[in-house]
């Protein structure tokens, strides 16, 4: 598409916050951290802001490393933000 693309990297080690919100012994991003990427997208797009989210699956942190995260926003007369991730440093892994 035509969006914007942003791009970063997440880990423990980076965030460590990130480790006080673990569920089964997994370390999870937090949807509300989820949605703060989107929304800051959002807003520097010139969208008014997220109307809605769905959360399709969690964002797992590994032990060690991290991942690979990408916010697009697509224009449009309802603009779309989508939060993608996969392993870091594995360039064959898919964005999901």
């Amino acid at each position: 598409g035509r969006g914007t693309v942003w791009s970063g990297r997440v880990s423990v080690g980076s965030h460590p916050w990130l480790a006080d919100h673990a569920v089964g012994g997994q370390v999870w991003v937090p949807g509300t951290a989820l949605l703060e990427l989107g929304l800051h997208a959002a807003l520097r797009t010139a969208s008014a802001g997220v109307e809605e989210l769905t959360l399709r699956q969690p964002l797992v942190l590994p032990e060690r490393g991290g991942v690979e995260v990408q916010v697009v926003v697509e224009p449009g007369p309802r603009p779309e933000v989508g939060v993608y991730s996969r392993s870091a440093g594995d360039e064959q892994a898919v964005w999901q």
